[in-house]
């Protein structure tokens, strides 16, 4: 049974209903994203959208089974006002970045749709195994009204697992807050990734469905309730509700001097010659956190 402890912001609460062979997830993120979202000046439609991916890429990453793997959510469309959105998650550690036009993006209003901010774009969800060295990755259309919604796409076309996914968020105030749930319905046990042919119209799945999508954006984003109380609210009446935390969620950028200088190591010495500044060092600039670093090689 759930335990009455409070698990606050940047937490991860995992959860089984055995009886229905479902899991969920559920994660509210307060600090953590505020860091992420105060490493750019984002207007607010932007952090909205960033706030929306990381709560999704926190919920992808708490399905991973390899402690050590990595999953990315990336959003792409070369022709859009937002033509890179980028999140990824691993091991509790989150960070995320969307590059824009800001002239184009004014034109569009204070709440721009999805379609307008990206137009054709496409989703593409990567999950990296360390452990197993594999890499399994999944391009989908940018449909539906939220990126949400795209991710619903991914599982139900990429892997055929019935998938819900809301997320809220409140960026408004002096603090932001974002916080989702992801429930599946996996009929055949949670391992491996070769399940197909899933049916999707499941009776079992179509009850999940209705209580899972009845979760309110106030339920969502109110501190004062713990997440696990709200999945006790929502599956009350299931006979066993199995929880567990994942990691605390942490702001992880892995920006270094000593990685950026392995990376420029790979580059022949006239090429690296070549971005050599005035200052007398290749500056390089992280996205992610917004920090330069610059790095001397003595034979340039």
């Amino acid at each position: 049974m759930l335990e009455a402890a409070a698990t606050g912001f940047d937490r991860t609460l995992l959860f089984t209903l055995p009886a229905r062979a479902a899991r969920g997830r559920l994660v509210r993120l307060g600090p953590v994203l505020d860091t992420v979202l105060a490493a750019h000046a984002y207007p607010a439609p932007i952090r909205n959208l960033l706030a929306e991916a990381l709560v999704l890429a926190a919920l992808l990453g708490s399905l991973l089974k390899d402690a050590d793997g990595q999953v990315t959510l990336q959003v792409h469309d070369s022709e859009g006002v937002v033509d890179l959105l980028v999140c990824d998650y691993r091991g509790g550690e989150l960070r995320g970045y969307a590059r824009h036009d800001r002239a184009r993006l004014d034109d569009l209003g204070p709440q721009p749709s999805l379609d307008a901010l990206f137009g054709q774009g496409f989703v593409a969800v990567t999950f990296d195994l360390v452990t197993s060295g594999q890499r399994y990755q999944g391009i989908v259309p940018l449909t539906g009204d939220t990126l949400a919604a795209a991710v619903e796409s991914y599982f139900l076309q990429s892997e055929q697992v019935p998938t819900l996914i809301r997320v809220a968020v409140d960026c408004s105030g002096a603090q932001s807050i974002a916080a989702g749930l992801l429930l599946q319905h996996l009929p055949e046990g949670e391992d491996g990734r070769e399940r197909l042919h899933t049916r999707l119209d499941h009776p079992e799945w179509d009850h999940l469905a209705i209580i899972g999508g009845s979760v309110r954006r106030e339920e969502l984003l109110d501190p004062a309730l713990s997440l696990e109380a709200l999945a006790w609210r929502l599956f009350h009446e299931e006979p066993d509700v199995r929880a567990d935390h994942g990691p605390p969620l942490t702001r992880g950028c892995r920006c270094t001097a000593d990685y950026y200088r392995q990376v420029l190591a790979r580059f022949g010495t006239e090429d690296r010659r070549a971005m050599v500044g005035d200052n007398g060092a290749i500056t390089v600039d992280c996205a992610f956190c917004s920090r330069g670093f610059a790095i001397v090689f003595d034979d340039l």
